[in-house]
């Protein structure tokens, strides 16, 4: 269904608003008109902006405040993970060991029959080894267990690595003779050089592009469709798309302009694949239907729960098969990444960086300091996304460079027992993603999902941000903590300014769009342990509901 600004006069009013505007943080109402704001503050104020024949929207207790604004995820793999099965550990799914990674994709292949038969596909996301309870990854033979004939691809919940079926791997060429790709590696059966069907990063990658070929148009544009539309049920107004490819940002764009997109997508395609889109006119500052190219995105390393992140100090604990000394490894070459963030400067585009590990993040820092020595200084904002591992010196160097830190807390709930006790060791987790440090240094960052890595959950961002307590109950880091109006700000104004859009998003003040969502309770009231539980009831693009418990 094409969506339209609201052509008619709203006025909210009713319940706690949190405008996210230090000028005025609190107000009792909030005009809107054509889907823009036009007044905040009092209700007078804001009845005498709409006019006669407003609609009173009242938010009967409930607590309004500005969309959330999406500073790195994958809104189209959403859309992906939506539609097939879903192996999601607890809180978010069943997949707690391999027989029920097993059973829930027989389950799916059950009531999809059609779909498998159509695609001769069966994709499953979200398993995680260190939550599931044999701690390994599944192998070939388990889910040949599952079919034999119909190839089978499990993606693991990080994105970089994942499991495939005897079938899978024949179909898109992989065996014995088939050599590790630079970047990546199929892990072989013991004592021999048979695939046992686990890929890491360009390996993986390299057998979804094959795999994915079976997917048409329709299907990719329903998982864009629902990306959008799960995205929308956690309040983000804005989604970003990270890492797509020169095809994906066009079928964004047809469904845009048809008016198909509930929320407002941002672009970032890969820089080392996808640079031809950056030439046409999708690359623009304003958005066309819901959708635009913000700029570009490079990946230097993998997922520190999937033990594939570039550190310069070894893994607590390796991966099996790993010397002691490992420490992960790039996913690029050094050339091509002073190469690829050279040629982001020299165009004016604002780039995007996948960066774990910190010695990926020093080959970010080389990188942007050599191309800011080459092109002079300016208002760039090139981006750090994920910096799990960022150490206090680097982020001096980020703030020096003007580099954006675009941290992952979630980390803290989802694997932070798993980070302090396998991946880095007590010591080193304290700090993965260490907001309240960024901030003492007078630095704005954001708080992302990764989604579909996890559920583009809001309130799960927002509490993990504040309280940084694991799945056991551990508080890891309680020095990076940050209190509720900061993380708050992390999610949407700031958000907004890492992508020169908060001058038109991000708070709810004069002139800006009437982007916002509705929750059941306050953030800045409640007890923090309970605000992973506040459950969003409503969200509106352009003064427009878009979603609605």
């Amino acid at each position: 269904m094409a969506q339209s600004r609201a052509s008619s006069a709203m006025i909210f009013t009713g319940g706690p608003i949190l405008t996210i505007d230090d000028a005025m943080p609190t107000a009792e109402a909030v005009a809107v008109r054509n889907g823009v704001i036009v007044a905040v503050g009092s209700l007078d104020a804001a009845r005498a902006a709409a006019g006669r024949g407003a609609q009173v929207v009242n938010l009967d207790g409930r607590t309004l405040l500005p969309g959330f604004f999406d500073p790195h995820g994958h809104v189209s793999m959403v859309g992906l993970q939506a539609r097939y099965a879903n192996l999601l550990p607890a809180p978010d799914g069943q997949g707690d060991d391999i027989p029920a990674l097993q059973r829930i994709t027989r389950d799916w292949m059950n009531a999809h029959e059609q779909l498998v038969r159509d695609t001769q596909l069966v994709i499953g996301f979200g398993y995680d080894d260190s939550q599931l309870k044999e701690r390994r990854h599944p192998t070939r033979s388990e889910l040949d267990a599952i079919s034999d004939i119909v190839p089978i691809l499990f993606l693991h919940q990080s994105g970089h690595l994942g499991a495939a079926n005897s079938a899978a791997l024949k179909a898109a060429g992989v065996s014995a003779s088939t050599p590790n790709p630079d970047g990546g590696a199929f892990r072989r059966e013991d004592g021999a050089q048979e695939p046992n069907g686990v890929m890491e990063e360009t390996a993986l990658f390299t057998v979804m592009g094959a795999l994915f070929t079976r997917l048409d148009v329709q299907a990719n544009m329903e998982m864009i469709r629902e990306g959008a539309r799960f995205y929308s049920s956690f309040g983000y107004t804005t989604a970003q798309d990270g890492r797509s490819s020169t095809g994906s940002c066009q079928l964004m764009a047809q469904m845009a302009e048809r008016g198909e997109l509930p929320i407002d997508i941002l672009s970032f395609p890969d820089i080392l694949t996808s640079t031809d889109v950056m030439a046409t006119p999708l690359y623009r500052k304003t958005y066309v239907g819901r959708f635009r190219i913000g700029g570009v995105k490079l990946t230097l390393d993998g997922s520190p729960q999937g033990k594939t992140a570039w550190l310069s100090q070894p893994y607590y604990i390796p991966p099996e098969g790993k010397p002691a000394s490992y420490r992960g490894y790039p996913a690029v070459t050094e050339q091509q990444a002073l190469d690829a963030v050279e040629l982001a400067f020299r165009n004016d585009w604002q780039i995007e960086v996948h960066a774990n590990g910190d010695a990926a993040i020093d080959l970010l820092i080389g990188a942007v300091s050599d191309a800011t020595r080459r092109h002079g200084a300016k208002d760039r904002r090139p981006v750090l996304i994920h910096g799990q591992t960022v150490r206090m010196d680097q982020l001096d160097q980020l703030k020096t460079l003007g580099i954006v830190p675009s941290l992952f807390p979630m980390h803290t709930f989802y694997w932070g027992d798993f980070h302090r006790d396998s991946v880095l060791g007590p010591r080193r987790a304290e700090f993965i993603s260490p907001c309240a440090s960024v901030v003492r240094r007078g630095m704005r960052f954001t708080s992302h999902h990764d989604a579909p890595v996890a559920n583009p959950d809001s309130m799960r961002v927002l509490s993990a941000t504040v309280t940084r307590r694991t799945r056991s109950g551990d508080i890891l880091g309680p020095d990076e903590c940050v209190p509720v109006d900061i993380a708050l700000k992390a999610m949407t104004l700031w958000a907004a300014w890492q992508h020169y859009e908060d001058d038109r998003k991000g708070s709810l003040t004069v002139g800006k769009l009437a982007d916002m969502t509705l929750l059941d309770a306050d953030p800045m009231t409640v007890d923090p342990g309970k605000l992973a539980e506040i459950k969003v009831q409503a969200t509106y693009k352009e003064g427009r509901e878009v979603w609605r418990r």
